[in-house]
């Protein structure tokens, strides 16, 4: 062989694409996801309610260069920790919710969202001058056509928290986290969960999703991560982009600062890349289409179903790919949605079927 065609040999290896990893113990998937109805999780966070409006396009106002919007339908859904909630009440799970609502429709409508998937929400408190975050998506169509995004405004508390709820959620996740061993935190950086709180709490294992304060868990005892590739930018003011270096040097700083055993970072159309303490990265192909219908609320998937399989007994890889193939089935749904242990369980013997 000359050496000019072992060089097109070798680039042509170089660039070909990566093969998706068929390594995986689908069986052992499958088993992970039949012990979720067993396992019981703590979640402590911020509690959101995602309200959807839609309008079919009337006409242009002349008051403003604005559409006006005939009202179609308003739909709620629960989201932030609270979809993490819904998420691990469908895989199955015993939920334990931890938060705080006000005293108002927002919160009365997340309340009985829970009543009605018999979620114990004894450890949400109501308190009374608080307003509980409402994102509203205005979503704009023609009869026949797919409703696009094109206003949302936030509700969200003013002021902080009254030491009183403070202390009542400390002493309310203390005792959970304490009692079933493992606990997922989603701080969306409302109040309810605090990097002082986790500070104080022991449990088998604790799992975070920080949406813009990540390295301030320093200190605590946080089993794994679960950001996304925006989040670990933001943390170390620095730019990844198409670095898979940089990914990997910020992945490792983020693991030795927060003393984690894992870190998942979820990546998009690149799927997802997880690091462990003296182990080699596991990149991870996305599941289905690389055209998503909906990311709303995605990440607190991914976080419910990683916390779910670790609490089972998985692998950090195993839970990652779990995560990993729930991920896949939410994007392709409208709303803020959530994946049922059937969705899981059908993904993966297809997959099972498509590979022998």
């Amino acid at each position: 062989m000359t050496a000019s065609r072992t060089r097109k040999r070798r680039l042509a290896s170089a660039t070909r694409p990566q093969l998706p990893d068929t390594s995986v113990d689908l069986t052992r998937l499958l088993d992970l996801v039949a012990a979720f109805s067993r396992q019981t999780v703590c979640v402590l966070g911020d509690l959101v309610l995602d309200e959807f409006v839609s309008g079919e396009i009337s006409r242009v106002s002349r008051e403003a260069p604005v559409l006006i919007l005939r009202h179609r339908r308003t739909e709620l859904y629960p989201g932030g920790a609270a979809n993490a909630v819904n998420n691990l009440a469908d895989l199955g799970a015993r939920v334990l919710p931890v938060g705080v609502v006000g005293d108002d429709e927002g919160g009365r409508a997340l309340l009985d969202m829970f009543r009605r998937k018999r979620v114990d929400s004894s450890g949400i408190v109501r308190a009374s001058g608080w307003t509980t975050t409402v994102k509203t998506r205005y979503l704009a169509g023609w009869t026949h056509t797919t409703e696009q995004q094109v206003l949302r405004v936030d509700r969200e508390p003013a002021g902080v928290l009254a030491q009183t709820v403070h202390r009542a959620i400390e002493r309310k996740t203390r005792e959970r986290a304490a009692r079933v061993g493992t606990v997922l935190v989603s701080d969306y950086g409302l109040g309810a969960a605090t990097p002082a709180l986790v500070k104080k709490l022991r449990a088998d294992r604790i799992l975070l999703d920080s949406r813009y304060r990540l390295l301030e868990y320093r200190g605590a005892r946080i089993t794994a991560a679960t950001p996304n590739e925006a989040e670990l930018e933001a943390a170390f003011h620095s730019r990844i982009g198409n670095d898979t270096r940089k990914l990997e040097d910020l992945s490792r700083r983020a693991l030795k600062t927060l003393r984690l055993h894992a870190l998942l970072i979820t990546r998009g159309k690149d799927g997802m890349a997880l690091f462990e303490h003296g182990r080699p990265i596991h990149h991870i192909s996305i599941f289905g289409s690389d055209a998503p219908v909906d990311v709303t609320g995605a990440g607190d998937t991914v976080i419910a179903v990683f916390t779910l399989a670790l609490a089972a007994g998985a692998s950090y890889l195993d839970a990652a790919h779990l995560a990993n193939y729930a991920g896949g089935i939410v994007v392709m749904k409208r709303r803020t949605a959530s994946v049922t242990r059937a969705e899981l369980e059908t993904a993966l013997r297809r997959e099972a079927t498509a590979l022998r």
